[in-house]
């Protein structure tokens, strides 16, 4: 259907009605359409001519209804700058597993293997440590603008030994390398990479043959993604000072994650010493009870030392049990506060990370380049000026129309960064309703700790009541009032 009017005419039109919100009421509809109507009889489209109209408005000439069929209903499409997950969305993208398997020993050197098992793609695969290292080179290499987490070194530092097990080595690591797969499978466009299902799904004997061939298909993500060439036309026109703001923020964020983390650790560690601790001073009531040597009789003693001792070394299940609470309430602490509190650690430095290659690489190469340029302009101006031979001024020309191509090509990738860059900005802040979950984690973790070691120190005071109590039931004062 069509009102066959100019369309200078039809957006007059459209201003009078429109509510700025983009949508229009039933009684605006009906002015849209008498306004059309008014303009086919060649009146300047008014609200005002309106007023004049008491009964009904006039009706506009719009075609035959068949001519509908031909419409359809388009979808308001995002712009693809938009980030348009939710925190749930993306930990539902997938879930990994990384999990020590038995040492395997050469004939010279032992090595440490890993079971990786993805739960969207319901496969195990086996991974070493240098499998890894490949797999976050070639990320790193095909998705230079995005947030790609860092690998835990290989080897314990010089000196880090002295105050930890290898094995304790060993199995921080091994938490590590999972926050990273959980990171990169849960990324909005590392998901749906042929790189990272490779990785989680290849069964073969060398995967990082695997992994460098389809690197090499795929490239780097500016020659790939079909936005990269005009990246510039989806940036607000503020980016710089946005993503300026953003990253202070982060900056500022993951200082304070940092010593919130740095503060529960303490807390569960103090909670594995409390551990052992309590089974220790159980362990020793249990010596205590279990001395068997010959009592004197003596007649200043009312409460003899021989039936004491039996129910001292009785005590020691309850405080076993209590150290069997307490190392649970640490288990929970670092696995529910601190390991999800570093794996949001790990997301923001990666982000500062990219900020920094951001500056260091395609902004810098791109100042450098520019520099270049004007310094071959200065050459082609002073050639210009005193003759030179023909030859070296070809070259000097064709020398510049490469640098210019090279330039216009840096610009791109820059804006292109600048795109990826305000899209991993959302990625961290999607991410930041986390810190809701850690905070009630810790909270739960230590509702049950307490509930439950509370409940054993209660079933331990009514038992030392009945061993120790006198007639009323009362326990003796230990110091003399």
């Amino acid at each position: 259907m069509t009102s066959k009017l100019w369309q200078l005419t039809s957006m007059k039109i459209a201003e009078h009605v429109n509510s700025g919100d983009g949508f229009i009421s039933k009684v605006s509809l009906y002015k849209g359409l008498a306004l059309i109507a008014l303009a086919q009889q060649g009146k300047p489209p008014s609200p005002k001519l309106l007023e004049n109209f008491i009964q009904e408005f006039p009706k506009p000439q719009l075609g035959e209804p068949k001519e509908l069929q031909s419409l359809k209903m388009q979808t308001v499409q995002e712009s693809p700058l938009n980030l348009s997950l939710t925190l749930g969305e993306l930990l539902k993208k997938d879930t990994i597993k990384v999990e020590l398997i038995p040492e395997k020993k050469g004939l010279f050197l032992k090595h440490v293997e890993y079971q990786v098992t993805t739960k969207r793609f319901a496969v195990s695969v086996y991974r070493r440590y240098n499998d890894f290292d490949v797999f976050h080179e070639l990320l790193l290499q095909r998705y230079a603008y995005r947030v790609v987490p860092a690998l835990p070194p290989k080897r314990a530092l010089k000196g880090v030994l002295t105050s930890m097990s290898e094995r304790e080595f060993i199995e921080g690591r091994r938490r590590a390398l999972d926050r990273f797969l959980n990171l990169v499978a849960r990324h909005p466009v590392f998901s749906e990479d042929e790189l990272v299902k490779t990785f989680l799904t290849f069964s073969g004997s060398d995967v990082q043959t695997k992994l460098r061939d389809a690197c090499k298909k795929l490239g780097d993500e500016f020659m790939t993604c079909k936005y990269a060439t005009h990246a510039k036309d989806y940036l607000p026109a503020d980016i710089q000072s946005q993503f300026s703001s953003s990253r202070e923020l982060i900056k500022n964020i993951h200082s304070s994650l940092q010593k919130l983390r740095d503060r529960a650790e303490r807390m569960a560690e103090r909670s594995k010493e409390n551990a052992t601790d309590l089974l220790m001073f159980g362990k020793e009531l249990s010596s205590l009870g279990s001395d068997e040597s010959p009592v004197p009789i003596l007649a200043s003693c009312k409460s003899p030392w021989a039936a004491l001792r039996r129910s001292v070394k009785g005590l020691s299940v309850e405080f076993s049990l209590l150290s069997e609470k307490a190392a649970q309430q640490g288990r929970r602490e670092e696995d529910d506060v601190v390991e999800k509190l570093n794996l949001f650690l790990d997301l923001l430095q990666s982000y500062r990370d990219l900020c920094e290659r951001h500056e260091k690489g395609v902004l810098h190469e791109h100042q450098r380049a520019l520099q270049k340029y004007g310094v071959m302009k200065r050459q082609m101006l002073s050639a210009t000026v005193q003759p030179k031979e023909q030859v070296s001024v070809e070259q000097l020309e064709s020398r510049i129309v490469q640098q210019e191509n090279a330039i216009q090509a840096m610009e791109l990738r820059n804006y292109f960064s600048l795109f990826c860059l305000h899209q991993e900005s959302q990625l961290i802040f999607t991410y930041l309703p986390i810190t809701s979950h850690i905070l009630g984690a810790f909270v739960n973790s230590q509702v049950q700790g307490h509930k439950e070691m509370g409940e054993v120190w209660q079933d331990l005071h009514s038992k030392l009541k009945s061993l120790f109590g006198d007639g009323n039931g009362q326990s003796p004062p230990l110091s003399p009032k």
